[in-house]
């Protein structure tokens, strides 16, 4: 740990000399505390993964972000936004503007089942930190704590937004990053900017990735009940057999991607979940599938609901079926400002190095942090946590998921120098002195 520490001081140290336009930027002062808060940030990381939360249930991740934050001093602090959300705010001392920037992390974990065999394994039964929420909410913490220590070195206001319900509050309740919004968190300061990361099992530890404009897609969750009419099993011709209907819904619907979109086009259209059947020897009634929808615009989104709808009408009429449709979450695109990444870019690239900051394409997942993205100019990055060595590969949403620890303090030193770049006017000072 104290070896790649180590590195990224030194790899920072060597971008702030050959980068000119960094001078306001505390480079070594940032690599020194991050190197002495590694040991900590790993520690409140393996608390919180061992005590994964539901979506708005995060009580005691909720209760140790506030009570870790009130240690650190910030200068504010505000609980119990959206249900479990807690907002802080680290006035800087230096002289100069007073913009506002917000870091925002998630805080919740995932109703699945830990395979893993670590030490700080989930404590939770059938819950469990699957990703990445519990790096996120460490490395935000870290950043306090350096963005604390290093008061007289920036200018202006750091929001802290520790978000619950990333991953959708329970059916009935709201949450999220929407209800946050709803609640006032981008007010009272307003930001002029929220910048957020995610770790990304496909990019090696050490690196970030960035992506201008589209950098993930929507993601509508959908319910479709199909209703036959049920009958003994040995005549199914006296009934209409919803199970057989839906089996020809689920075919039909993959032409709405494969047949009515344009091959380049971003979309993904999956049914996730079927349900239907009382026993195997009657005809079943009622068959209920749910699924997601995702794009790159709101166009093809739009459009392809409309498909699904003419879809699933023409093939429930041909089997005198009918079907009901209904969408219950949507998440928005989540768009990067590329005004905001050009002027954010060069300061991670001081960070971290040239050869650490590594281009990213969009991708087909989803992210609430949209709802930020729809109201200020946002930039969303993404973590490296990849260790073939070590046997880290795992996806995300999944039972063997992990991470190489080393990326924590990657993220911490990444966040608290762009946020401290950004105060200072790096770099658009200087662009705007040419």
């Amino acid at each position: 740990m104290k070896n790649f520490s180590g590195l990224l001081l030194l790899v920072g140290l060597l971008s702030c000399i050959h980068m000119s336009y960094s001078q306001n930027l505390p480079m070594e002062k940032i690599g020194v505390k991050v190197a002495e808060i590694e040991p900590r940030i790993i520690e409140l990381r393996r608390d919180i993964h061992q005590h994964p939360e539901l979506s708005n249930r995060e009580e005691r991740t909720a209760k140790l972000v506030a009570d870790r934050l009130r240690k650190l001093k910030v200068d504010t602090i505000q609980e119990k936004v959206a249900k479990h959300g807690v907002v802080a705010l680290i006035h800087g001392k230096k002289s100069g503007a007073s913009g506002v920037v917000a870091l925002r992390a998630d805080m919740d974990a995932l109703p699945i089942e830990e395979k893993n065999s670590l030490p700080f394994c989930s404590k939770n039964k059938g819950v469990m930190h699957a990703c990445g929420h519990d790096a996120h909410t460490a490395v935000l913490l870290g950043v306090a704590e350096v963005l604390c220590s290093l008061r007289d070195e920036f200018s202006g206001t750091v929001k802290l937004i520790f978000q619950p319900a990333e991953e959708g509050a329970p059916v009935g309740e709201e949450g999220g990053a929407d209800l946050m919004v709803k609640d006032g968190v981008l007010d009272n300061p307003r930001p002029s900017a929220v910048l957020g990361l995610h770790v990304r099992p496909s990019i090696p530890v050490g690196k970030m990735g960035w992506v201008a404009g589209t950098a993930m897609a929507s993601s509508d969750r959908f319910k479709i009940i199909v209703r036959g009419k049920g009958c003994h099993g040995a005549y199914p011709h006296l009934g209409v057999d919803a199970i057989y209907v839906a089996a020809q819904c689920v075919d039909a619907l993959q032409s709405v991607r494969s047949r009515t979109v344009e091959g380049t086009t971003p979309m993904v259209l999956t049914i996730g979940k079927i349900e239907g059947g009382i026993r195997e020897n009657v005809i079943a009634d009622t068959v209920v599938m749910s699924g997601t929808l995702r794009a790159h615009s709101d166009k093809v989104r739009l459009d392809a609901i409309e498909k699904m709808k003419r879809v699933l009408a023409g093939v429930t009429a041909a089997h005198d079926a009918s079907y009901e449709l209904s969408f219950d979450r949507h998440l928005p695109v989540t768009h990067n400002d590329h005004t905001l990444m050009e002027r954010l870019l060069p300061l991670l690239r001081a960070s971290l190095g040239e050869s650490f900051v590594v281009p990213e394409p969009a991708k087909m997942g989803a992210e609430d942090f949209s709802y930020f993205a729809r109201e200020l100019p946002s930039a969303f990055l993404f973590l490296g946590i990849r260790n073939e060595e070590k046997g880290i590969k795992a996806g995300l949403h999944t039972p063997e998921f992990d991470l190489d620890e080393r990326c924590l303090a990657v993220g911490v030193k990444a966040m608290s120098s762009l946020a401290i770049g950004y105060l200072n006017g790096e770099p658009a000072q200087k662009q705007s002195e040419k």
